[in-house]
């Protein structure tokens, strides 16, 4: 079995895979000042309440956009799971061709999304929309190419914004509004983040669609916490939630 994790801002995310079939997620808050025995008696015990052998594990990748945790976390997989991770990261094999301008740069949760997109859907000019803590575009031709993207604030990141910069307005439920106005200052925040991020996303697919793609219409790929959100907004052709976990499992592979 391969045991994948995705480490974000506000969550992290473990994948177990046999095959190519992912047989069992779970989560837990990302907690900078986590040891390495809290999160490897976390995994354990999860793994064993669920009816998996740990030991039954052979690799392990992790794809982390929070620096600080990597040591603990790689501690942990060393000590608990008796496994070295693979960290996803600029200069291992992605069978991607980076053009970004310093590929350093690039998050690790981008290089995971964009080698599972790759994998999954072959031979396509894509856009892959991820909606968690920040929601980011990243372009990836169809010859594999790693072209850049767009990022914008996410759904928590926004609302958290108008409630701490604003004297009135209140931190709201993320949810999707049930109409096209608020008749209450909660609703109205919703219908706001709703539509204007709906916006934002189609505006910007839109100009690389006209600009980058030549008019031809991409793969419009969503992933990500809040992208089930907007599943029947036809904002993307397809969700796939796991995309990450399954791209750090094809990294896995190549190396």
């Amino acid at each position: 079995m391969v045991l994948t994790i995705d480490v974000g801002n506000t969550s992290t995310t473990f994948g177990l895979f046999e095959g190519d079939k992912i047989v069992f997620q779970f989560r837990r808050e990302t907690n900078i000042h986590s040891s390495s025995d809290e999160i490897g008696v976390f995994i354990r015990s999860v793994l064993k309440e669920n009816g998996f052998d740990w030991q039954a594990i052979d690799r392990i990748g992790i794809c982390s956009v929070v620096p600080t945790v990597n040591y603990s976390l790689s501690s942990a997989c060393a000590k608990y799971l008796k496994k070295d991770p693979l960290f996803i990261q600029a200069g291992i094999k992605t069978g991607l061709k980076i053009k970004y301008s310093n590929p350093k740069e690039i998050g690790a949760d981008l290089i995971s999304a964009a080698v599972g997109a790759i994998n999954l859907f072959p031979d396509r000019n894509m856009i892959i929309v991820d909606m968690g803590t920040a929601t980011t575009l990243e372009l990836v031709s169809a010859q594999k190419e790693f072209l850049g993207g767009s990022i914008l604030p996410g759904l928590k990141i926004s609302i958290d914004a108008l409630a701490s910069g604003t004297a009135k307005l209140p931190s709201v439920e993320i949810a999707k509004p049930e109409g096209l106005f608020g008749s209450t200052t909660t609703e109205a925040i919703q219908v706001g983040l709703y539509y204007g991020t709906a916006g934002s996303i189609k505006e910007i697919c839109y100009k690389y669609q006209n600009n980058i793609f030549n008019g031809e219409k991409p793969f419009i790929l969503g992933t990500g916490g809040f992208s089930k959100l907007f599943s029947d907004y036809n904002l993307f052709d397809q969700i796939v939630p796991e995309l990450v976990l399954y791209g750090v499992k094809c990294a896995i592979n190549l190396n």
